[in-house]
Parts: C-alpha cells; sequence; structure tokens
C-alpha cells in the first residue's frame, strides 16, 4: 500500500550554485535543508522546477540527492523529475533511485491534456519504477492544460500508485477544489504559497513549495489545521508583501536564491540559463524586504 503524503509544508529546494562554472554548492545546500528542518516542514522536494533539475546533468542531480538524504534526518522526500516522455522519467527516476531508496515520491508532470493518454503514461512509469508518483499539474512550465475533472478522475483511476497531487493551475483554489472532492490522496498548493490562504479554504493538504522564509509558511498551514482561516490569515497577511515579491513573472526564481543568499545561507545566488537572473537594481528592495520579514520573524516565534 503507498502511503499518502504528510499534510503541512513539503519545502520545495533551490539549487545553489557556486563559482564561474556554476558548480552545485553542497554547504549552501545542507543550510538549506537544516533551515526547512528547522522551521517544521513535513518533508522535502527534491529536483522541482525551481531545483532547475533541467539544467542539471545527470551526475549532478545524484549529488544533490545524495547531499540531501545524507542530513535530511527523519524527514521524507520527494524528488522531482523534468522529463515528459514515458521512457525518459522512467530512466530519470531510475538514475535518482540508485542513490535514494525509501522516497515518499517522485513528482512526475501532467504531459498530456488527453486523459488517456495520461493515465497510459502515469501507469507505465509507475509499473517500471513501482515508486508511489506525486502528479504535478504546472501548466506554466508543462504547457498543457489538462481539465480538472480529468485529472481527478485519472489520479483516482489510479489508486495506490498516486501518493499525493501538486495542483499550480490557476486558478489554483478552483482546481484544489475539483480535485478534493474526487481524489483520495492529499492535494498540495504551490506557486510560493501566493494563492495559500484560499487554497487551504478550498481543501489543501498544505503547500509544496519554496520560500526564502519557510517559517511562515508552516505557521499558517498549522494556524489553519488548529484555529482555522482567520488565525491563518491573521499569520500570513504581513508576509504577502515579501511572497508577491518573490513570485515575480519572470525573476521569481532568481529573487528567491538572492533572498536566502541575503539570509547567509547562499553563498551565492547564481541561477543557470536559461532562468533569468537577479536584476541588480532590485538589491534595495531585498535589502528593505529582509529587514521587515528579520521583524516580522521576530514576532512570529514570540507568539506562544
Amino acid at each position: 500500500m503507498t502511503t499518502p503524503l504528510k499534510s503541512g509544508v513539503w519545502g520545495v529546494l533551490a539549487t545553489p550554485f557556486s563559482g564561474s562554472a556554476h558548480d552545485v554548492c553542497e554547504p549552501s545546500l545542507e543550510r538549506e535543508v537544516k533551515l526547512f528542518a528547522d522551521a517544521g516542514v513535513a518533508g522535502l522536494t527534491v529536483l522541482g522546477v525551481f531545483g532547475e533539475a533541467s539544467s542539471l546533468t545527470a551526475s549532478e542531480q545524484q549529488d544533490v540527492v545524495d547531499t540531501v538524504c545524507a542530513i535530511k534526518g527523519d524527514l521524507p522526500v520527494v524528488i522531482g523529475v523534468p522529463g515528459r516522455a514515458t521512457h525518459t522519467v522512467i530512466e530519470q527516476i531510475d538514475n535518482i533511485t540508485a542513490v535514494a531508496r525509501d522516497l515518499a515520491g517522485v513528482m512526475v508532470q501532467v504531459n498530456t491534456a488527453d486523459p488517456v493518454a495520461l493515465h497510459r503514461h502515469l501507469s507505465g512509469v509507475h509499473g517500471a519504477v513501482g515508486v508511489p508518483l506525486v502528479v504535478q499539474d504546472y501548466p506554466l512550465v508543462s504547457g498543457v492544460r489538462i481539465n480538472q475533472g480529468d485529472l481527478a478522475r485519472v489520479v483516482a483511476d489510479l489508486g495506490d500508485a498516486v501518493s499525493g497531487v501538486k495542483s499550480e493551475a490557476p486558478p489554483t483554489p478552483s482546481a484544489i477544489a475539483t480535485l478534493t472532492k474526487v481524489v483520495d490522496v492529499p492535494v498540495f498548493g504551490g506557486l510560493g504559497g501566493v494563492g495559500l490562504l484560499d487554497e487551504l479554504a478550498a481543501g489543501s493538504a498544505g503547500a509544496m513549495t519554496g520560500f526564502s522564509f519557510p517559517e511562515a509558511l508552516v505557521a499558517t498551514v498549522r494556524a489553519f489545521a488548529t484555529e482555522g482561516l482567520d488565525r491563518a490569515r491573521e499569520i500570513y497577511a504581513p508576509w504577502l508583501p515579501l511572497v508577491n515579491f518573490e513570485a515575480q513573472a519572470g525573476i521569481s526564481l532568481a529573487v528567491r536564491k538572492e533572498l536566502l543568499r541575503a539570509r547567509g545561507l547562499f553563498i551565492e545566488s547564481d541561477v543557470r540559463a536559461p532562468a533569468a537572473s537577479f536584476p541588480d537594481n532590485l538589491s534595495p528592495l531585498v535589502d528593505a524586504h529582509l529587514k521587515a520579514a528579520e521583524a516580522q520573524l521576530r514576532d512570529l516565534i514570540a507568539v506562544p
């Protein structure tokens, strides 16, 4: 039996680089894992879209996974694969499972709007690798827009092959509401937490996303589970300017990496092409947002 993913926040790790060759920076990655672990996340997601998996070699992907798994402690891990074609996805999963066992899931993107073809793809992948699947619906990256009712039926039909769904098809609250009425596995929002409050209200199990201050995401999701939407809104509202700043179209990854560098976690904030680099003229805004966020974090920690 496949174990469904735990509810809560699953931290999506950015992959840090250093030097002119943009080598994977393992010390920075280790500090990032510790940040998410200390924040109280339910698990980690490695090599997601914001992990720049598609720009890493197979050997680099293995190195990232090996580094994370060596220090993650008891945290469960989901590994993303960037491939679309069935045979490519299977090969990428085989490459990852060579260095990582007992995964909570491998994240596979929706690669077609045809529900019959999607079912064939996902069942083929699962049959070949035997690892639980996390189905990611991310039209902005995949270019695929599937009817949410069709996606829900595919996931439901796959049964134990799926351990969770990551829903990032705007409007995400509506998509999540449609999925959660049909599927038996947890559905998570993403997109940097921009729609977190509405997604929780629509039935999400939490968020599977990155953010430079994951402490805020964790506190919000926990507040929703124990005290309801009003309390969650109260906690999250002061963080929304930073969430919005980090979610800027075209440069969101670079902004997040720069904020992680400014927090002292990454040595450098470089991204690999074709991702856009951080605009230097936004540096004063980073400083302002960081100052405000650090004050908010102190307030958050002080709340009993």
